[in-house]
Order: structure tokens, then C-alpha cells, then sequence
């Protein structure tokens, strides 16, 4: 009998959606309304209609429906995607989503709501919809305006926030008041959960489904990704979070590979039957007396919601310097209240702290500001005119210095930036890898080992094996030999002391994340044990084999992250010719006065130090080409270097040489001729069968450059560039190599390997 009104339900929903969405669709309107009005028919607040019996398993069902809605907006999220947005699209959501949150609990209070209703609300009215605002955006023809890419940018940004916020939100419900020190715990755990699923995911999932893909049909690959998708929720409902993030999480797995459009396709049947049911239980709550009885409210909020979002959006566009008509058009853009609120709206009644009729309300908003939002759209041409028409000619000639000045500051500031892209990212991803380690180690292994092995032995076992792992990521997560860091250090000597401070700050994340495990294992372990262990984990992280290790990680983790990219570009034809436009080289006259003379290239270590590497020097008129390291460099020497673009500027000021000319391109270089052609450079690229003597070895153990005298500039593995290699590199098959020496050498070499040239 259940399953009889279980099936009747459906019938009843579905149909009447089927054909309120007809309607919607001709009337050119959001086919989500259309979900939430056929709900609201087929639900218990409008008796004249069919009702649904079972309404504990239309809970169920939508339930999967926002699974499968964050499943989907996963697969939407590339996280390659989001390092390229830029700063525009961040400082845009967090002045726009703080302010218009802040305003939305300042209403709260002020129309009488508690205060967790007043910070759901405010939550709920911060987040726009991407669903109306791409539409109104295709209907509008204008996708490919400025405006349009940065506020779709800015709306990833207003998703990664809004999952934040329900970890938040669920933090302060569970405590019923704000506490600092759980808010801060519960999101550090987040992070760090985000972060090593994202990190092992974008490792393993790729790599598995490169092996597996041949053998599995559109079923198999179906069913493969929702068990992944119900696998992350599980994981993630027991580590104490929401089975949303879990979802999210597991399509921003899928998300960069490049089997994403065929899970989007195989999946997106089952999502929209879902998420429609979803939305249909969003319109079942919708009390029309509570509608009625809180008019005034529904409209103030929409008011509220499209003013703030205008303001505090276009606030956020001006200040990351965009001129006055982009900043106008996206602030008219966001109005629309997002399908998330819908979800944390969900959120807040399941975990039994939001009042019943915020629910309606906060629906009946969103409605009125989906279909305002598209009007003022329409006309946002018209309306900024009269903006700018009375705007005092003031404040329009400082808009416009500010986007001017902008650009002059980005150009200015580009080094700090880039340090600290690079800075941050290796804390996040060397950091959240250790303390994963710190802490399956912990929490995993060490049970097993003590029951297996005994206290003792099972703790001194379970240490080894954690410091190992940890000693793979030293190295890295501590290397500062990179051009912005030395650019900036170069620049000025204000730069010193906070670059000192950031590499303090490296060694005592380590030191600590080092001594974390012997206080899990331990408790109260003295302190001076760090000045035994810290040391070895260093010394370890020294060694060869260690560092092969870790880069053997990073080019599968960068491999797999750029997935998409590689194989579009390798279906697309393009070809790969990025070592010879990306590498420049220079030559100079060494002066009289030169800093470094007398002195050998080895005792320079200008390659470890400054990525610049010396292949030619004349001395009294006789050619070396990738000369010794134990030779010395004399004044009136002419020396030959290559290195990055940024590199060489470095190098510039480092030996205090004025440029006389743009540095070449080596491919430029190459074209230039050179009239001794016993003494010229030579460059070229083959490809390895795994025959040859040096496949299988790293760059150091391959002896290149003694048995052939010729120099590895980089090598390409599997679509990956890898521009000046580390010398603890492997060398595979199919790998693309660059090699450069002179002409006999470099013909050595390829005769004596059997390869040919690419």
C-alpha cells in the first residue's frame, strides 16, 4: 500500500511539473518557478488540487536531488579553473557576499528574528543564482561581455563560500551561539579535508580511469561515478560534515578529468529528474497564509537583497579596477537569489534552529527577485547612462584613474604576487599532505601496528613510517629558489625582512608538523627531541631517492590536473613547441669589474641559486660549449646563459649588466645562424623508446653529460612540460627530451641512442 501511494505521488508531481513547465517554458520564465509552483499545487497548503500522501519520501528523494545538484555543480568547479580566474573575481564575492550577508542580518533583527534566524537569513540572501542568471545571460545574448565572465567567475567564488557558510552555519546551530574556537577548529578540518581529497583525488582518479577507461561502457562509467559521488557523501557524513560538501567534493574530483562531459552527459538525466523532485518539496512547504500575513517582509527582502548586491557588487567590481559600466552591469546581474539558499534553507530546518515560516518567506523572495532581476538586466543599459549621468564628474575622473591605476599597480606588484601564489600553495599542498599523513598514521596504522608488533615497536614503526612520508615533502615545501623570490629580494631591502619572515614561518609549520605525531603518540613528549628529529627528516629529505620520489608525485599530480587541457590540445592538433619560445638566452662581455671573477661555474651555483645556467664561454678566442664546471670566468670573457624570462631579468641584476638588447628566444637564437659551425650551439627534441642507455635513470644517473656532453633544457611527459628539470628527474619512455650541446655532440648522442629527431 505504501509503494501504491509512493508511485501515485510521483505520478501526481511529475505530471503536474511536466506540464507547468511547458507553460514556463513559453512563457519564457525560470523552469525552476515552474517546479517550485507545481509543488506548491500538489502539496498540502492548496486543497483544490491533487496532494501527495507520502511526504516522508519526498524528503528522501530530495535529499538526492541536492546531492546530485552539488554533485553537478562539482562537475562545474575546475580547480585548475579557479587559479586562473584571478582577483578580481575573489575580492568581488567576499565584498559583495559580506555585505550583502551583514545587510540581510541587520534586516533580520530589525523585522524581529532571533539571532540564528537573522544569520540564516542573511546567509540565504547573500548567495545569487546561477541557474537564472545564466539564462537571462544566454536570452540576452552577452556571455562573451567582460561583465558576464567576471560575475560567472564571481558566482564559483559565491559556491566555494556558500559551502564555508553551511559548515558554519552547522558549527552554530549544533552550539545554538557563535563559538570562536569550535568555528575555527571545524573549518581548519574542513580545509584540510578539502584539501587532501582534492589533492589524492586529482592523483588517483585520473590515473585509475586512464587505465580503465577502455574496458567500461556508459553504464559502467555511471555507475562508477555515483558510487565515487555517495562514497565522498558517506566519508564525509562520518567525519562529522554535510553530505553536501561530500558531493561537491566528489564532482570537483571528476570535474578535471577529461571524462567530465561524458559523466555530465550519462549523469544529467538522473540529476535533473532529482533535482526537479527537489524543488518540488521547496514549493510543498510554501504556507500562502504565511505569504500573505509577511507581504511587507517578502518585498522589503527582495528590495534589500537586489539594492545590496547591486551596491556591494559593484563596490567590489570598482575597487579591483574596473571601470564604471562593467562594475554597473555585473552589480544588476546578481540580484537573483541562488537555488543554495533553497539548500540552507533545508539546512536550517532539518537541524531544527530556523523558524518554520522563514521558509516560505525567503522562497517567495527569491521568486519576486527572479523575476526582477532579468528586467533590470534589460534595461541596465538605459540605467546606466542615467548613473553616469548623475554622477558628479568628480567621482567618474577618479573611477576611471583607479582602473587605469590598477593595472600600473598589478604590473608593479606582479612579483609579490606571484611569490605568494607560490608561497601559499606550497604550504597548502606540502602542509595538508604532512598532517594527512600525521594523522592516518595516527589514527589508522597505529592500532593496527601496536596490536600486531606491541606498544613500543608498533609506535617507533608507525614514526618511521610517517617521517619518511613527511621527508618527501621537505624539500619542496622549503624551496625559495625561485625567480620572484629572488626578484624581490633584489628589488629593495625593505623586501628583506619580510622574506626572512616567510621562511621562518616555513620552518616552524615543519618543525611543528614534525613534532605533531610524538604528541599524538606521546602526549607530553619533551621539546628537545625536535633538535634530534627535525634534522634527520632534513637530511633524509637530501637524499636522491627522495627527491625522485617527489617528483615522480608532482608530475602525475600536475599531469592529471592539466588533463583536460593536454589531451583538447593534443586532439586539437596544436603542437607542443613551448621549450623553444619559452626559454630565453643571453650573452655579455664580462667587465673588469665584475664581482665574480676568478671564480669557478661550479663554486657560482648560479643554476641552484637563480635558475640560470651557463652553455657557452669564449676565453681568449677558443669556444666551450657547456663548459666545465670547474672553470673560472675571467674578465672579457663572452658567457653564454639561458634561463626563464624572469630569470634573466634577475640575472641582469645580479652581475649588474645593462641589456643592450631584448633577449632571444632560443627559438630565435637558433634561427639566427651562427657562421662557426664546429662551435655553435645546437638544440633539439627526441622522443625515448626506452632503449636507450640513459631510459629509466634520472637526469643525474644518466651520464648525458659526460658520455655525450649535452645538457637536458627540459622534457615533455605525456602532454606535461617540464621546463629545466631537476636532476632527480626519471627519464621514461615516450617522454619528449630537449637536448642542447654542440652540433657533433648532439649528433653523437641521437646516432649512439638509435632515436631520431621530433
Amino acid at each position: 500500500m505504501h509503494n501504491q501511494d509512493m508511485i501515485a505521488d510521483l505520478a501526481i508531481m511529475l505530471l503536474t511539473a511536466g506540464v507547468i513547465t511547458i507553460v514556463f517554458k513559453k512563457i519564457r520564465q525560470p523552469l525552476i518557478l515552474g517546479y517550485i509552483l507545481a509543488g506548491f499545487l500538489t502539496g498540502p497548503y492548496f486543497p483544490l488540487f491533487f496532494d501527495v500522501e507520502s511526504t516522508s519520501s519526498i524528503e528522501m528523494w530530495s535529499e538526492l536531488g541536492v546531492i546530485f545538484l552539488m554533485f553537478h555543480i562539482g562537475l562545474e568547479f575546475n580547480l585548475l579553473k579557479l587559479f586562473r580566474l584571478g582577483s578580481t573575481p575573489v575580492l568581488v564575492g567576499i565584498i559583495e557576499i559580506s555585505g550583502s550577508l551583514l545587510t540581510g542580518c541587520l534586516i533580520g533583527h530589525l523585522i524581529g528574528f532571533s539571532g540564528i534566524n537573522a544569520l540564516f537569513l542573511g546567509v540565504m540572501l547573500s548567495i545569487s543564482s546561477t541557474a537564472v542568471i545564466q539564462k537571462s545571460f544566454e536570452e540576452l545574448g552577452v556571455k562573451k561581455e567582460k561583465y558576464s565572465q567576471l560575475v560567472l567567475a564571481d558566482l564559483i567564488i559565491e559556491d566555494i563560500m556558500a559551502i564555508f557558510m553551511m559548515v558554519i552555519l552547522s558549527t552554530v546551530s549544533v552550539s545554538r551561539n557563535i563559538s570562536g574556537g569550535s568555528l575555527v577548529i571545524n573549518l581548519a578540518m574542513m580545509l584540510c579535508y578539502l584539501a587532501a581529497w582534492l589533492i589524492l583525488g586529482i592523483y588517483i582518479v585520473p590515473t585509475v580511469l586512464r587505465k580503465v577507461i577502455d574496458l567500461m561502457n556508459d553504464e559502467m562509467v555511471l555507475i562508477l561515478s555515483l558510487g565515487l559521488c555517495f562514497g565522498m557523501v558517506m566519508i564525509s557524513k562520518a567525519l562529522g560534515f554535510s553530505a553536501e560538501l561530500g558531493a561537491f567534493l566528489s564532482g570537483s574530483i571528476i570535474a578535471g578529468t577529461v571524462h567530465v562531459e561524458r559523466v555530465e552527459h550519462l549523469s544529467k538525466g538522473i540529476k535533473d529528474m532529482f533535482v526537479a523532485v527537489f524543488f518540488l518539496s521547496v514549493g510543498m512547504k510554501v504556507d500562502p497564509s504565511i505569504i500573505v500575513a509577511y507581504a511587507p517582509t517578502i518585498i522589503l527582502l527582495a528590495c534589500t537583497v537586489i539594492f545590496s548586491k547591486f551596491v556591494f557588487a559593484s563596490l567590489g567590481m570598482l575597487i579591483s579596477g574596473q571601470n564604471l559600466s562593467t562594475a554597473l552591469h555585473a552589480g544588476f546581474s546578481l540580484g537573483p537569489i541562488g537555488e543554495f539558499s533553497f539548500i540552507i534553507a533545508s539546512l536550517g530546518i532539518s537541524l531544527g534552529v530556523m523558524e518554520d515560516e522563514l521558509y516560505p518567506i525567503i522562497v517567495s523572495a527569491a521568486i519576486l527577485t527572479a523575476f526582477i532581476s532579468p528586467i533590470l538586466m534589460k534595461h541596465s543599459d538605459a540605467l546606466i547612462a542615467l548613473i553616469s549621468k548623475l554622477t558628479p564628474a568628480v567621482i567618474l575622473s577618479l573611477i576611471e584613474k583607479n582602473a587605469a591605476g590598477k593595472q600600473d599597480d598589478d604590473s608593479e606588484d606582479g612579483d609579490w604576487t606571484n611569490f605568494l601564489k607560490k608561497y601559499i600553495s606550497g604550504i597548502g599542498l606540502y602542509g595538508v599532505l604532512m598532517l594527512v599523513t600525521v594523522m592516518a598514521g595516527c589514527r589508522l596504522l597505529l592500532p593496527a601496528m601496536e596490536s600486531f608488533l606491541g606498544g613500543l615497536p608498533g609506535k617507533l614503526v608507525v614514526l618511521g613510517i610517517i617521517y619518511f612520508i613527511i621527508a618527501i615533502f621537505v624539500k619542496p615545501m622549503m624551496g625559495f629558489s625561485n625567480t620572484y623570490f629572488t626578484a624581490l629580494w633584489l628589488k629593495s631591502r625593505a623586501n628583506h625582512p619580510p622574506l626572512v619572515a616567510f621562511i621562518v614561518i616555513k620552518v616552524v609549520l615543519i618543525a611543528a608538523i614534525v613534532y605533531f605525531p610524538i604528541i599524538l603518540i606521546w602526549e607530553t613528549p619533551p621539546l628537545f627531541i625536535l633538535l634530534f628529529i627535525v634534522p634527520a627528516v632534513c637530511l633524509t629529505a637530501k637524499k636522491g631517492f627522495m627527491s625522485t620520489s617527489y617528483l615522480k608525485l608532482e608530475t602525475r599530480f600536475l599531469r592529471n590536473l592539466n588533463e583536460r587541457i593536454i589531451e583538447r590540445d593534443s586532439a586539437d592538433g596544436v603542437k607542443q613547441s613551448w621549450l623553444d619560445e619559452e626559454l630565453r638566452i643571453i650573452s655579455f662581455e664580462v667587465p673588469e669589474d665584475a664581482d665574480f671573477l676568478n671564480v669557478s661555474i661550479k663554486q657560482l651555483d648560479w643554476g641552484r641559486r637563480y635558475n640560470i645556467f651557463v652553455v657557452k664561454l669564449r676565453h681568449h678566442g677558443k669556444h666551450y660549449i657547456l663548459p666545465s664546471p670547474e672553470m673560472s670566468i675571467h674578465a672579457g670573457d663572452k658567457v653564454f646563459v639561458i634561463g626563464d624570462p624572469k630569470a634573466i631579468d634577475n640575472f641582469y641584476h645580479l652581475v649588474n649588466i645593462t641589456p643592450t638588447r631584448v633577449p632571444r628566444t632560443l627559438k630565435e637564437f637558433m634561427d639566427s645562424g651562427y657562421p662557426d659551425a664546429n662551435n655553435a650551439l645546437a638544440f633539439c627534441a627526441i622522443r625515448l623508446t626506452g632503449d636507450e642507455p640513459y631510459s629509466d635513470k634520472t637526469i643525474r644517473n644518466s651520464r648525458i653529460r659526460d658520455r655525450w656532453h649535452c645538457m637536458v633544457l627540459g622534457l615533455q611527459h605525456k602532454g606535461l612540460p617540464i621546463v629545466m628539470p631537476d636532476i632527480d628527474t626519471e627519464l621514461r619512455q615516450d617522454d619528449i627530451l630537449w637536448i642542447m650541446g654542440s652540433n657533433r655532440n648532439v649528433g653523437r648522442m641521437m646516432a649512439e641512442s638509435h632515436v631520431p629527431e621530433i
